[in-house]
C-alpha cells in the first residue's frame, strides 16, 4: 500500500484533496514503476481540478494530481529496455492519468529520462512542464539554438514564474539580448538569471513592454495572462513574433488572422509536447550548471494540500515542489 492525495470531483481547491492509502500501481508494457522523491505543481494541475480543461482532458475520479516527478525506478514493465531497478529518473506523467501526489507512480518510458548525478530530485521534478515549455517554445517557435549563436532581442513576460525563470536563462544561453517583465520584488532575481533589462509590469513602461534601451523584439515569449495584440505590435521588430503560452479565444483569432494575411509580424500559440529526448537534454543543461531550477518552496507529501493552495494563489517565484522522504511505504 502507499500514501497518496486524490480528489473525487471538480472544484473545492485544496480542501478537495484527501489523504488515502491505496495499492501501489503495476507497470504495463513500456512503463516503469517509480518511487517518487519529488513532484512539482503546475497551474495546469489545479486548472484541471477546477474543470477548466474538461473539454480537452477527460479524467476519471478519484484522481491523483500532478504530472512532474523525479525518483527511483522500482520495477519495469514488459518491453522496457534502457531502464532498470535503481535508476534515478525524471518523468512526465500523462495528464489524463496523473499520479504525482503519491509515494509511487507508473510512468511511460517515452516521457522519462535518466536523471544526471549532479541534478537533485527537487531540481529534476521542476523540469518537465515548465522547463520543456520554455525549452521547446524558444527553440521550435522562436528559432533559438542553445549555443550562443542567436543575436536577436527576446522579451519574456512573467519572467519570475515557473516557465519564465527557465526561459530567461535559456534565451541568454542562446545568445539573445533578454528583456523581462516581473513584479517589483523579483526584479533583482530575474536580472540575476541573466536578463539584460527588467521591467516592473506595474509601471507604465512595463505595461507597455517598452525596452529601456529602445530595442524592438524579434521574439516575445508571452507567459503572462492575455494581452491584446495592440500592446505587442509597437514593440515588435518588422518580423517579430509573439509566442503565446496562455492563449485565449482572442489570441487564437489574432494568430489565425496574422497567418491568413501573411503578416510579417506574427502571433503563434505553443503547447509543450513531452518527450524523453528533450527532457534529457534539458536535465543535462542543469547538470552542467548552464540552467538552474528556481524553487519557490518545498512541502512534504503529508502537507501537499498547502502546496496546492499556494500554487493556486499564483504568486510563486519559480516552482513549488512536494517531496516524499517517507520510507515506510510497503511495496
Amino acid at each position: 500500500m502507499m500514501a497518496a492525495l486524490q480528489y473525487s470531483k471538480y472544484g473545492e481547491g485544496a480542501t478537495g484533496l484527501k489523504h488515502v492509502e491505496i495499492p501501489v500501481p503495476t507497470p504495463k508494457k513500456d512503463e516503469i514503476l517509480v518511487k517518487i522523491e519529488a513532484a512539482a505543481i503546475n497551474p495546469v494541475d489545479w486548472k484541471l481540478q477546477k474543470g477548466m480543461l474538461k473539454v480537452i482532458y477527460s479524467i476519471k475520479f478519484p484522481y491523483i494530481p500532478c504530472t512532474d516527478v523525479s525518483g527511483e525506478v522500482v520495477s519495469v514493465g514488459p518491453g522496457v529496455t534502457g531502464f532498470s531497478q535503481g535508476d534515478k529518473v525524471i518523468s512526465w506523467l500523462d495528464l489524463k492519468r496523473g499520479g504525482g501526489f503519491a509515494q509511487y507512480a507508473v510512468a511511460g518510458i517515452k516521457y522519462t529520462a535518466k536523471r544526471p548525478s549532479g541534478v537533485s530530485a527537487v531540481e529534476a521534478a521542476a523540469l518537465p512542464v515548465a522547463g520543456l515549455t520554455a525549452y521547446q517554445s524558444l527553440r521550435d517557435s522562436g528559432g533559438l539554438k542553445y549555443d550562443g549563436s542567436y543575436k536577436g532581442n527576446v522579451l519574456i513576460t512573467a519572467a519570475s514564474g515557473g516557465v519564465g525563470t527557465y526561459a530567461v536563462q535559456l534565451a541568454k544561453l542562446a545568445g539573445a539580448h533578454v528583456t523581462a517583465t516581473c513584479g517589483a520584488r523579483n526584479v533583482d532575481l530575474v536580472r540575476s538569471l541573466g536578463a539584460d533589462e527588467v521591467l516592473d509590469y506595474k509601471t507604465p513602461e512595463g505595461a507597455a513592454l517598452k525596452s529601456p534601451s529602445g530595442k524592438k523584439y524579434d521574439v516575445v515569449l508571452q507567459c503572462a495572462t492575455t494581452m491584446p495584440w495592440s500592446t505587442f505590435q509597437p514593440v515588435l521588430s518588422s518580423k517579430g513574433k509573439v509566442i503565446d503560452l496562455t492563449p485565449s479565444f482572442g489570441v487564437m483569432l489574432t494568430s489565425a488572422f496574422k497567418f491568413l494575411t501573411m503578416s510579417k509580424q506574427k502571433m503563434t500559440i505553443f503547447v509543450m509536447s513531452a518527450n524523453a529526448k528533450d527532457l534529457g537534454e534539458l536535465a543535462e543543461l542543469v547538470n552542467e550548471k548552464k540552467v538552474k531550477s528556481l524553487i519557490d518552496s518545498e512541502f512534504p507529501l503529508d502537507k501537499a494540500e498547502d502546496a496546492w493552495a499556494k500554487s493556486i494563489e499564483s504568486h510563486a517565484t519559480g516552482k513549488i515542489v512536494v517531496t516524499n522522504k517517507d520510507e515506510a511505504a510497503s511495496y
